[in-house]
């Protein structure tokens, strides 16, 4: 699954380390789920779309293989 969470990240101006700050989670947790190598749980992709202001479908881009 892609996502646009560092493009949505940097176009608002905020680090890596202070947005996994405001998400409970690890900067390494932001880093590899920007990387795409991981996926977040149901919880963690609505918590960043609803920090966003955005649908979950705006932020994480689902692919049929």
């Amino acid at each position: 699954m892609k996502n646009r969470i560092e493009e949505i990240r940097n176009e608002k101006g905020i680090k890596q380390e202070d947005f996994a700050k405001l998400m409970g989670v690890s900067r390494q947790t932001i880093s590899s789920l920007e990387n795409g190598r991981y996926n977040p749980s149901i919880l963690l992709a609505h918590k960043i779309a609803a920090y966003f202001g955005m649908a979950i479908e705006e932020v994480f881009i689902f692919e049929e293989e």
